[in-house]
């Protein structure tokens, strides 16, 4: 039986970590978001975005990784010097203090202290609309819900509208990739992605024990 941590209630509602055995789980609004039983789709979401820039990425390419987690992704991408600038999205507080005083810490510690890596406490969508931000990236690697067909939030659905991934392209330099996380293959997204003026669109899947595979969707900002 899972043992829980702690239980915050944010400004978007109930977010909770539990313990399960040696592994740890966050659920938010009573949806189960991640765990760190595996990782193997969160690591190749960094992977897919570096291999999609191709060899004319610059010589330090710059990544955006939106939503903490439980640090996958941001401790992949902080493994790889190939990386340079290295910034973190994550609007809650609770999954912040997890990782910086909490259980999380053993996961992301090295990354977080990593002189590349900024962590910006802000909603990413907000983030990727506001016109004040003045920072693009080579990749957006993005991860703040179970899919685009699945949001954590009402509010995450303008992530993956037209105006959304238009946004998102704003934040990428010339050829950077947008490469979104998700729970199961989407082809209505990968659509969106063709008609927002993306190329190259395509995914990569990990098979899971049971059910459809994880699947990381990738698209290219014309350069």
């Amino acid at each position: 039986m899972p043992v829980t941590l702690d239980r915050r209630e944010g400004p978007y509602g109930e977010v909770v970590l539990r313990q399960r055995d040696d592994h740890f789980e966050i659920i938010a609004n009573g949806t189960f978001l991640m765990d760190t039983s595996d990782g193997r789709s969160e690591r190749l979401l960094v992977d897919a975005a570096l291999r999609a820039l191709g060899d004319t990425r610059p010589a330090r390419p710059s990544v955006l990784v939106g939503g903490l987690g439980v640090g996958f992704s941001l401790a992949h991408a902080a493994a790889d010097p190939a990386w340079g600038r290295i910034a973190v999205v994550e609007r809650e507080q609770a999954i912040i203090d997890w990782h910086r005083e909490g259980p999380l810490a053993a996961l992301s510690g090295p990354a977080l202290a990593d002189p590349r890596t900024t962590l910006l406490h802000a909603d990413l969508v907000a983030y990727v609309h506001d016109p004040g931000v003045t920072d693009t990236y080579d990749a957006l690697c993005l991860d703040i819900d179970n899919g685009p067909d699945w949001t954590v939030t009402e509010d995450n659905d303008g992530l993956y509208s037209p105006a959304g991934l238009a946004a998102c392209a704003r934040r990428l330099n010339p050829g950077g990739v947008l490469a979104v996380w998700s729970a199961r293959p989407s082809a209505d997204f990968e659509e969106s992605l063709r008609n927002a003026g993306f190329t190259g669109v395509r995914s990569e899947e990990i098979p899971v024990a049971r059910g459809v595979p994880d699947a990381v969707h990738l698209g290219v900002r014309p350069a």
